[in-house]
């Protein structure tokens, strides 16, 4: 078990857990989940971590078809700018491994935004906490337990 699947299970949130061979060659982890699970992958989602000017980290989770647009994130959290985080310190603040941080149940809680193209979905598909491990839920649910907020953060 991950934190992200404790927290589930703590809370009782209607989740499936999915889990496949991961291959530490793979040039994108979500791409390569979306692949080996045979999903669609607009509904996939990565979760990636800007710092804000203040020094602020955020988390966006947006689709793994796309990018993160960093102005609109910036725009989302008000904020004047941000940049993607240092690897280290998204390994630091949420207590997961690069490839396979999730949204939940992170060491520490931290503004978390959701991209709007999450919500036509019945469920999507996240990291579960570990590569090779996605958790597939509604998207509601992800906002529910991550104070998530939904905005238009993602470029295909």
């Amino acid at each position: 078990m991950t934190p992200a699947l404790d927290l589930l299970k703590k809370v009782r949130a209607e989740h499936r857990i999915h889990s496949y061979e991961h291959d530490p060659k793979a040039a994108s982890y979500g791409l390569e989940a979306a692949e080996k699970l045979g999903l669609d992958p607009a509904q996939v989602f990565k979760t990636l971590l800007a710092s804000s000017e203040k020094g602020e980290l955020l988390v966006a989770v947006v689709p793994v078809v796309g990018s993160l647009d960093l102005k609109a994130l910036a725009h989302a959290a008000g904020v004047k700018k941000v940049e993607m985080a240092d690897p280290a310190a998204a390994q630091r603040s949420t207590g997961y491994l690069l490839g396979g941080i999730s949204p939940l149940g992170q060491k520490k809680r931290l503004r978390t935004f959701i991209d709007v193209t999450a919500q036509p979905f019945a469920t999507i598909f996240v990291s579960a906490g570990r590569r090779g491990l996605e958790v597939e839920l509604a998207a509601t649910v992800l906002a529910e337990h991550t104070q998530g907020k939904f905005a238009q953060i993602g470029r295909v």
